[in-house]
């Protein structure tokens, strides 16, 4: 009995030792492309064409983000300024030195279930993974 009590510790132990670290590089990999893309998107954004961040601009990041498997429906976007001004309006923009802030989130998806064969805690279903920036708007009107 003690060799089977034994065996299954072990075997737990040893699953998770095999697929922990593959899960965490996949949560990692994911942070990084959630900040990558609000880099990108901010530096567009804020930019001296734009000005702004609207809703073209974050479909247009969602398909980007799609193609690296995550799922439309589940990216959070949050826009906001540093004023209270509006931020996605283009035939507002918002004038140079406004900040421009944006926030993109997605869930865990069970990511770290496998922790559990250890006795650790998965993150709650609402707990979420992001990328977040500012950067000062260099739009100029003409």
């Amino acid at each position: 009995m003690k060799q089977l009590l034994v065996f299954v510790l072990f075997a737990a132990l040893f699953c998770w030792l095999m697929f922990s670290p593959i899960y965490k590089h996949v949560l990692v990999i994911r942070q990084a492309l959630l900040q990558q893309e609000v880099d990108y998107m901010l530096e567009i954004g804020a930019s001296g064409k734009y000005g702004y961040i609207d809703g073209w601009m974050v479909e247009e990041s969602r398909s980007r983000l799609t193609q690296y498997g995550f799922s439309a429906g589940l990216l959070e976007y949050e826009i906001h300024s540093t004023t209270g001004a509006e931020s996605g309006n283009p035939a507002n923009p918002l004038p140079r030195g406004t900040g421009l802030q944006l926030r993109i989130a997605y869930p865990y998806e069970n990511l770290l279930a496998i922790d559990r064969l250890i006795g650790l805690s998965p993150p709650s279903e609402n707990a979420r993974i992001s990328g977040r920036g500012m950067k000062m708007s260099e739009y100029v009107p003409d």
